[in-house]
């Protein structure tokens, strides 16, 4: 159980699995519903499709349904989830404790960027229904804060849990989401035309604004 540390007592791992499902109930769940309420549409357009954006919907309730899992064996019993492989046989030391700020943090640009969103928010690529390009706050400094947001989440994770399970789903979802991403981007592009263009030219895909035409940076 040292390799697992700062997670060294099960109310600390209680803690974040309190800490995952509050943030994904009020990051995701809730602001589905408000969108719901709102506007009638079902902002959750993951498909099952035989294309790219089926096949990574279909990872992304994979990761998520593990990730779960994991967290939920974590709190029930931390010394199990340590006995599954460590991936680090050096401690993390002081490194783990960024583990918590950086969840924290993650939670929180996750549930401003999504209320930014407003009524364009979605959870995949809305192929039916036309959404307006919100480029404000947030979206002024990253085109994709709440992908952003998912990225620190991970990594937090692996840094308060540094076992192999969560290396995996690290990788894991680091590739969906670039694929993801990249999918998104030609679906905006396509929609919005010349207005996402120079928004993509003006706007970082991670963080930042561009110095030089976006053609010489994603």
């Amino acid at each position: 159980m040292e390799a697992l540390s700062p997670l060294q007592s099960r109310a600390a791992a209680a803690a974040l699995l309190t800490v995952f499902v509050l943030g994904f109930a009020l990051a995701l769940v809730l602001r589905s519903w408000r969108v719901v309420r709102r506007t009638g549409i079902n902002p959750v357009v993951l498909p099952n499709s035989d294309d790219a954006a089926g096949y990574v919907g279909r990872g992304f309730r994979l990761v998520l349904v593990c990730t779960a899992l994991w967290v939920v064996l974590v709190a029930a019993s931390p010394a199990t989830a340590g006995r599954l492989g460590l991936f680090a046989p050096v401690p993390l030391g002081p490194l783990a404790l960024l583990g918590w700020p950086i969840v924290a943090a993650a939670l929180a640009l996750m549930w401003a960027a999504q209320e930014q969103m407003g009524a364009s928010g979605r959870v995949g690529i809305d192929r039916k229904r036309a959404t307006a390009l919100v480029t404000g706050g947030l979206f002024g400094r990253s085109r994709n804060p709440i992908f952003l947001a998912m990225r620190a989440l991970m990594v937090g994770l692996v840094l308060l849990v540094p076992a192999a399970p969560t290396l995996a789903l690290l990788v894991a979802a680091e590739i969906l989401i670039q694929v993801q991403v990249r999918l998104e981007e030609a679906h905006l592009s396509a929609l919005h035309g010349g207005a996402y263009d120079d928004y993509r030219a003006q706007v970082r895909r991670w963080w930042g604004r561009h110095v030089t035409p976006a053609s010489t940076q994603p």
